[in-house]
Order: C-alpha cells, then sequence, then structure tokens
C-alpha cells in the first residue's frame, strides 16, 4: 500500500504548527511574558527557540521523512539490526493518547464556552456568577463528558476522511480562521482604554521586573516554554515528516512553523494584555483568566457577546489543530501496528480515546466528590505533569541522541535527510553544540520540572 502524501507544502506547515499551537500559547505566555519583564522574556523566549526548539524538531522530522512510517515503526526501519531504539515508537504512542486523555476536555471547555457566549448566556451576570459558571461546568459530569465525546467524534471522523480530504482540507480552513480572527481581536484590543498600558507591560523589556521574579527563574521559565511550546518528544512531528516529499530541507520547515507558533503567542498577549490594564485585570495564570476574567470584560465592552464569540471559537481551534495533528498519529500508528484500514483504526480510537478520556472528565466531579486526587491535583494535573514533564523531555533527549550518535542513525544520515532540499541547511560547525550542549539543556529542563512538581 502506498504511503498518504499531502497535497501542498501549505498543508503541512499549517498542520505541523496547528500541533505545536496549541491552549498554553494562549493562556501561559502572556501570563508569562507579563511575570518574567515584557519584552525581557520574549527575547529569550525567541533566543531558546532557535537554539532548542529547531534542531530538535528537525530532527523528528527527518526520522519521519526518512523512515516513511508512522513514530511506531520509524526507528524500526533507520536502526541497525539488534538495537533498541525501536522501543520509543512504542513509547511515542503512549504519549500520545496520555496527551488526549486530557486534552479533547480542556477542548471541550472551549466549545462549551463558545455556545455560552454565543448564546448570550453570560448576558446580565455579574463577575460572582460568571465564576459560577465555571465551577458548574467542572461539577457537572454530563455537560464536560457530552463536550468530550463531541471533540472525539468530530476529530476521529475528520481523520477517518484520509489525509489530504479529512485533515488537510479542514486544518487549512481552521488555521486561516484561526490567524484572521486573531488579528481582528488584536486590532480591537489597541482600541481599548488600556491598550497603551498592557502593551508596555507588554513588550518593553523591564529587567527590574525580571529581577523580582529571579533572573534564573525567568530564564528557565522561557526555555521551558520554548521547548513545550512545539509539542516535541511523542512523534507527534515525525509523522507529518512522513508525509511530505524531499523538495525542501527541513531545517528551513523547522523555522516556518516556529515562527507561526511565536506569532500567536506573541499575538495572544496583544488581544489579552490590553484588556486587562483596561479593567484593571490581574493577568493571573492560566485558566482562571480565559474562563473567568475575559468573559467579564466581555460582558463590558461594546458588542462583548461577538468579540466573546470570536475569542472562543478562536481557541477551540487552537485546541482542535492540536487534536487533529494527535489524532492522526494514534490512527497512522494503529494502521502500521495492525494492518487494519484507516475506517477501522478510526472506530477503534473513537471508542478508545473516549474512554481513555473519561477519567479526566470524572476527576473534576464523581471522583473529587470522593475525595480523589493524585499528588494533591486534579486527574487532569497529573496526566500533564506525565506528557509535559517526563515523556516530552525524555522523548526528545531520546530523539536528539538517536540522530547524533553512531550508535543511533547517525550524524551524517541525520543530516543528510535534513539537508536534502533547497532551504535552510543544518551546518557542520552545529556539531558540537548539537551533540554535547543540547542534551545538557534538555536533561536540566527534564530535572527542573521534577524538582519543581516536587519540591
Amino acid at each position: 500500500m502506498e504511503r498518504e502524501k499531502l497535497k501542498s507544502r501549505l498543508g503541512f506547515i499549517l498542520i505541523s504548527a496547528g500541533c505545536a499551537i496549541g491552549i498554553g500559547n494562549v493562556w501561559k505566555f502572556p501570563y508569562m511574558a507579563g511575570q518574567g519583564g515584557g519584552g525581557a522574556f520574549v527575547l529569550f523566549y525567541i533566543i531558546f527557540l532557535v537554539i532548542l526548539g529547531l534542531p530538535i524538531m528537525t530532527m523528528e522530522f527527518a526520522v519521519g521523512r526518512a523512515s516513511q512510517k508512522s513514530p511506531v515503526r520509524a526507528y524500526g526501519a533507520l536502526e541497525k539490526p539488534g538495537q533498541k531504539w525501536h522501543i520509543h515508537g512504542y513509547i511515542t504512542l503512549a504519549g500520545c493518547y496520555l496527551l488526549m486523555m486530557f486534552y479533547t476536555t480542556v477542548t471541550g471547555w472551549m466549545l462549551h464556552y463558545f455556545y455560552l457566549t454565543a448564546a448570550g448566556k453570560f448576558v446580565g451576570l455579574n463577575s460572582v456568577d460568571v465564576a459560577e459558571v465555571f465551577t458548574y461546568m467542572l461539577e457537572d459530569p454530563l455537560v464536560m463528558g457530552g463536550w468530550m465525546v463531541l471533540v472525539v467524534i468530530i476529530g476521529v471522523f475528520v481523520c477517518s476522511r484520509g489525509l489530504q480530504n479529512g485533515i488537510e482540507r479542514i486544518t487549512k480552513v481552521m488555521m486561516i480562521s484561526l490567524l484572521a480572527i486573531m488579528l481582528i481581536l488584536a486590532v480591537n484590543s489597541f482600541t481599548l482604554d488600556g491598550a497603551k498600558e498592557g502593551l508596555k507591560f507588554y513588550l518593553i523589556p523591564d529587567f527590574a521586573r525580571m529581577k523580582q521574579l529571579g533572573i534564573i527563574s525567568t530564564i528557565t521559565g522561557a526555555m521551558n516554554q520554548a521547548f513545550f511550546t512545539l509539542s516535541l518528544g511523542i512523534g507527534a512531528m515525525a509523522i507529518f515528516g512522513s508525509y511530505i516529499d524531499k523538495k525542501r530541507s527541513l531545517l528551513g520547515e523547522s523555522l516556518n512553523i516556529a515562527l507561526l507558533d511565536t506569532f500567536v503567542a506573541i499575538t495572544s498577549g496583544l488581544i489579552i494584555f490590553p484588556a486587562c490594564f483596561t479593567f484593571n485585570v490581574d493577568q493571573t495564570s492560566g485558566p482562571s483568566l480565559i474562563f473567568i476574567t475575559l468573559p467579564n470584560i466581555f460582558n463590558n465592552i461594546p458588542l462583548g457577546r461577538l468579540w466573546g464569540s470570536l475569542f472562543f471559537i478562536f481557541m477551540s481551534f487552537a485546541a482542535f489543530s492540536t487534536i487533529l495533528a494527535v489524532f492522526e498519529n494514534i490512527i497512522s500508528c494503529v494502521m502500521e501496528l495492525t494492518g487494519w484500514s484507516r475506517k477501522k483504526s478510526s472506530a477503534m480510537n473513537l471508542i478508545l480515546i473516549t474512554l481513555l478520556s473519561l477519567p479526566c472528565v470524572l476527576g473534576y466531579n464523581i471522583l473529587a466528590w470522593d475525595g480523589f486526587s493524585i499528588f494533591g491535583g486534579a486527574v487532569l494535573d497529573f496526566e500533564d505533569f506525565l506528557v509535559s514533564n517526563i515523556l516530552l523531555p525524555l522523548g526528545s533527549l531520546v530523539y536528539l541522541m538517536f540522530c547524533v550518535s553512531r550508535y543511533g542513525w547517525g550524524w551524517h544520515n541525520f543530516t543528510e535527510e535534513a539537508n536534502t532540499g533547497k532551504g535552510l541547511k543544518i551546518q557542520n560547525w552545529m556539531r558540537p553544540y548539537v551533540t554535547y550542549v543540547l542534551p545538557i539543556i534538555v536533561l536540566f529542563i527534564f530535572a527542573f520540572g521534577l524538582y519543581d512538581k516536587f519540591f
């Protein structure tokens, strides 16, 4: 059976960028930038994206393109007889399942909030009522479960249509819409009263604020965000490497994807900070900003229902672009392992991913009512910890060592594949850095993540 291919280079860039662009770009990046000295944080973030993210993304793409296999079989096609690198292939598949065990639920939150905003359910509510809406959603297993199941059904249905007719066609429309909506929201934010203060706080480097948080903490935060934003280490990128031709070198393509990802992260801040400064809101971390603060703001601005609906459809697209990319990875891995058709693999995974996603949904209500928690947190926090702090850094390290070590695929084979085609090339002078320094940085991120969690 001949391997499916993506129709266009644009499709490849948008799907890969869609996999990288997720909810973290919107609720984590602006908050971290705000805390870490605005432009100072952004500067470090971009530096780390170039020296950390680009080489490892290029490696994942190279392994995919050279093997012409899904991540679960890619190592087997490239390693020497008797080697054990292929074990990581199965771990990448497990990592994709684990990521989807909570990402489907969070995507459901976005759709639920899009529905609530578009239907005018927030109109007339005060700030206490708005906060309670989020609590009620978490406490209702049927609401959370219903949206989660819908997310899985839509995701699997799109992937079951095939690579070109399903995932490529839908992702192109979704990503172009996402970028357009972001620009509209950013322009609207510039018209708010607090726009000037908000943008100043966000974009001008403030090293005094950076010192307050701690220079080491800020730099580590920028490094973490640059590393995690690209979803490297669980084969989510490798699969799309296997779907492209050899017309373009892989470092150049990785750069395009990183640029799109960074554009979304920075533009999210342009949307959020002017609003926060206009309404004297603390741009606190994570979910509370998105689900409590912003609905309150949309309640208080002209055409708030329209802007709120646009914001939550943008968030839904950001989340869905990751869902589709990782579902595609899972479905194609299962096809290669079992010899099943795309339709059969899709049907089986529809059931499996739905069942695997239930603990995350129930962790906020039925399990929580019995006092159930893991390390004192919700099921979602534990699943997120396993993916973000263990599987991504260690998986990235395996891809890295496989591509630079003579006991793996090796530097020569890797660069030959990565440099095939037009565009930016990996240079030989990069070899000492990639071979000796980069693994230490990745190990540091792994160790710091564990330290941060437990100490």
